[in-house]
């Protein structure tokens, strides 16, 4: 199955068993490559997905006059995300 076609759950246990294999050092420096290689294309797919959740759960609230307004909910997962990208550029 290519990347593009696995879902969220699938590219996460794949990129936890990735970072489990390199933590431990169970992999050769060419194979630790491949495997970081494919780990940010996981990574990059995972967020892809959750910015199109993030999208498509857009709760409609209604104001105090009775307009309605859109409110996007960032789910916890995306925070997470969100925070080890900063912390990778430091």
């Amino acid at each position: 199955m290519s990347t593009k076609q696995k879902s969220f759950e699938e590219a996460i246990k794949e990129l936890e068993a990735i970072a489990e294999k390199l933590e431990k050092g169970q992999l050769s420096l060419e194979e630790s490559i491949l495997a970081y290689e494919k780990g940010i294309e996981l990574k990059n797919l995972c967020n892809t997905k959750l910015k199109e959740a993030e999208t498509k759960i857009e709760t409609l609230v209604k104001s105090e006059k009775g307009e309605v307004t859109k409110t996007q909910i960032k789910s916890k997962m995306q925070k997470e995300v969100e925070s080890d990208e900063k912390d990778a550029l430091f």
